[in-house]
């Protein structure tokens, strides 16, 4: 990681960045997908014409995905299943995750739950992917209609308590957890109270613009890092994002990919991870310049970053529920239906 002679020395001290970050990125977000089953007025896909763009490559092609894959697998780091829409529309998304569990990368599924069924939430399972999280955003069918406009409460509910009691006879490694956007509107005590029971853990998420929703729409506006004291974004030290051409982008504030820090497809995701790009974006951040770049002056969305509350700690508790929940069935004479086959 050199610049200019000098080299950015990740200090987990002061900035807690991880080791796992040092030779290749902890997390690749991709956006395996943009096309979607819902328009929630929250999302900033629906709020512009970015989906338009992708009009020629909608899914991520295989070969792209499993170029990810194969290198992901290599350092054992994360794909996160995310991006422009539903990841669960793509016509081999389960197939690609199971090829990503079986060359050794991790697989963090967002979905809003409304393509599962007994088939597919049983290969996910048994191919043992890390966490399954649900954006739920409700604890009641009229909130669920506004949030999340053309899906049905009723199915949301069957399929991730499927999800749960699958897992638990299966006695599946598999994270389940369910999030929640703090916007205006909802109760988010309440969608946590709801949830809570029913999954491995719930997650408050911020209400994010990606500087194209409206930000009067927060109900939780206080920020993880106050602007004033310039703390650098953690997201450019541990992870990238990557669009359904295979294209990297320096964050996921950039949804409209407008940066381009090269393409999977003609370098490695190493490569790009130590080139002079990121290393420009982390030497302007550690030396608090990063109102000197235009995206970073230009996020809203920054101050809303945290290097304490992040998904590794998500990732932690959720664990200790699945294994808790597992320990106690055991402690009180279940049976898998693995044991009964």
């Amino acid at each position: 990681m050199n610049q200019d002679s000098k080299t950015v020395e990740h200090k987990e001290k002061q900035y807690g960045i991880r080791p796992e970050a040092q030779e290749f990125p902890m997390m690749c977000v991709l956006s395996f997908v943009y096309v979607c089953n819902a328009r929630c007025p929250n999302c900033p896909y629906t709020n512009s014409e970015i989906r338009a763009d992708y009009k020629d490559r909608p899914f991520m092609n295989e070969d792209t995905f499993k170029i990810i894959a194969d290198q992901c697998g290599e350092y054992g780091a994360w794909i996160r299943m995310s991006g422009g829409g539903e990841p669960m529309l793509h016509p081999k998304a389960v197939e690609l995750m199971e090829y990503a569990k079986k060359v050794g990368a991790k697989i963090g599924l967002i979905t809003n739950g409304s393509r599962f069924n007994d088939e597919n939430s049983r290969r996910l399972l048994e191919a043992e992917i890390d966490m399954i999280e649900f954006s739920v955003d409700a604890a009641d069918p009229e909130t669920y209609s506004k949030v999340r406009t053309g899906l049905n409460w009723d199915n949301l509910v069957e399929n991730v308590k499927r999800m749960v009691e699958l897992r638990n006879r299966l006695k599946s490694s598999t994270k389940i957890i369910a999030s929640g956007v703090n916007q205006v509107g909802v109760d988010i005590e309440a969608v946590a109270k709801y949830w809570e029971p029913i999954v491995d853990n719930f997650q408050r998420r911020k209400y994010l613009t990606w500087g194209i929703n409206d930000p009067n729409k927060s109900a939780d506006p206080t920020p993880y890092l106050p602007p004033e004291e310039m703390i650098p974004c953690p997201f450019i030290f541990e992870r990238l994002n990557i669009d359904s051409r295979g294209k990297v982008m320096v964050c996921g504030f950039d949804i409209a990919a407008v940066t381009d820090m090269g393409n999977i497809h003609e370098r490695s995701i190493k490569e790009i991870w130590h080139g002079e790009g990121f290393e420009y974006y982390r030497r302007m951040h550690l030396d608090k310049k990063a109102y000197e770049i235009e995206l970073c002056k230009n996020c809203p969305d920054w101050k809303y970053r945290s290097w304490k509350h992040n998904y590794w700690k998500i990732v932690k508790n959720a664990e200790a529920k699945r294994s808790e929940v597992l320990g106690f069935q055991d402690s009180e004479g279940c049976v898998s239906e693995t044991d009964k086959d």
